[in-house]
């Protein structure tokens, strides 16, 4: 790894680090929702899950944008709007009750 990074220029490891960064945020959503699930004791999509799919998914939209990978982009642009509709309902359904 460490030749690896040797090879890269500045502008390469801060995209790097963004991927990185975006895949950790992403996949740190499922153990927020299983502790969330396991202390409600039935399974549960907490609030702050919809936020880490939403910043984690901007991460790597920007980490494939970079990298021209189209496979990437499109598949976290489609996910970026599903997380940010979810949020709409929740805050709707939210201010319908208030």
């Amino acid at each position: 790894m460490i030749s690896y990074l040797d090879n890269l220029t500045n502008t390469e490891i801060i995209f790097l680090s963004i991927g990185f960064i975006g895949q950790g945020l992403f996949a740190s959503r499922f153990i927020v929702q299983w502790i969330y699930s396991e202390k409600k004791g039935e399974s549960q999509i907490p609030l702050v899950f919809w936020y880490l799919s939403i910043f984690g998914g901007i991460g790597l939209l920007i980490y494939a944008i970079f990298r021209k990978d189209p496979v990437i982009i499109m598949g976290q642009s489609f996910g970026l709007f599903i997380y940010l509709r979810n949020l709409f309902l929740i805050y709707k359904k939210n201010n319908e009750k208030n």
